[in-house]
């Protein structure tokens, strides 16, 4: 097999060029040996530097559930281009024609992904707490834990949703309230509790949730994370656990929370930051701001709006908006 011997400080160069000259050897590694890189090439025109490569290192192809699954092209045609990853967990949703198909995907998936032990198929959410309806697929424990964005969530994937979709929000959030008391109402497992305690170190951080599944994951995330001294879990309505004046900063991620805005609103201090989350029909956009505002002036609390922003596609149509609001 041919390659191109080349100096190590030339190998970029000469290599984007039998790139665009269509001699590049895609299934073998560059490889150095005794000073030199040797770029693999698919024919002689390599020029200067030719040799017979004694010992090539090949690529692995990558394994894709298509060229696993021994089934009729129309049936592959339509298999999902992308699934899940929770912890050792793999969520995938599938079309109704491959319902009979569902072990042996989930078998495929396993090979695919080693580290992961259970396959669940996504059959949507129920319910005002949005629980996954979720069958088991392969394997047996359903319970794992996630690392993200150098935090650790343990959770159960058939009780506990976990979008991946707010990936960036999170993230935003996470360097956000340094010094600050928190109040996250809806905090869940501490989506956005555990990452802003771990990188933003603020004051204090009082995180709400009713659902006592979630509530109970949330304790041990506290734990897992190591911030007990921060998050002060509180399980409960956040219309009756929600305290009052004393939070520079009120984090609503509950896509229907509105008709608990003014006790979000109450729980700010005069120049508080509320982080409202809705799901927002295209048709009326500016119904979150209408609402901060409202909330507000009941209250008698003056409202500035920061920012608003488009996370993810909730569903046709509709958009997860979130408003930052300074309320004064």
């Amino acid at each position: 097999m041919k390659a191109v011997r080349v100096k190590e400080e030339e190998a970029e160069n000469i290599r984007q060029k039998l790139l665009s000259d269509g001699i590049l050897d895609k299934t073998r590694k560059l490889v150095k040996r005794n000073g030199f890189i040797e770029i693999p090439v698919t024919d002689s025109r390599g020029g200067i530097g030719l040799v017979e490569q004694e010992t090539p290192e090949f690529y692995i192809p990558k394994k894709t559930l298509e060229s696993i699954l021994n089934i009729p092209l129309h049936e592959k045609e339509l298999l999902p281009s992308g699934w899940q990853l929770l912890g050792d967990v793999i969520i995938i949703t599938l079309r109704e024609e491959l319902e009979t198909r569902k072990n042996g995907i989930a078998k495929a998936l396993l090979s695919m992904y080693p580290g992961c032990r259970t396959v669940l198929l996504d059959r949507g959410i129920s319910g005002q707490m949005r629980q996954p309806m979720c069958e088991m697929i392969a394997g047996d424990n359903t319970e794992t834990i996630h690392r993200e964005n150098g935090c650790l969530f343990k959770l159960d994937a058939m009780r506990i949703m976990y979008s991946q979709g707010n990936l960036a929000e999170r993230n935003r959030m996470s360097r956000l309230g340094k010094g600050e008391v928190v109040v996250d109402m809806f905090a869940g497992i501490g989506y956005f509790s555990i990452p802003m305690a771990v990188h933003s170190k603020p004051l204090k951080i009082i995180s709400i949730e009713i659902n006592p599944v979630s509530a109970g994951f949330l304790r041990e995330n506290i734990r897992l994370n190591r911030v007990e001294k921060i998050i002060e879990p509180v399980e409960g309505d956040c219309a009756l656990v929600t305290p009052r004046g004393i939070a520079d900063r009120v984090i609503m991620g509950y896509l229907d929370a509105h008709q608990y805005l003014e006790h979000g609103i109450r729980a700010l201090v005069p120049g508080g930051i509320l982080h409202f989350h809705e799901a927002v029909p295209e048709a009326v956009e500016r119904r979150p701001i209408e609402r901060i505002i409202d909330a507000a002036e009941k209250l008698g609390r003056k409202v500035e709006i920061i920012s608003v922003r488009k996370v993810k596609k909730y569903s046709p149509g509709v958009w997860h908006v979130v408003v930052d609001a300074k309320i004064c």
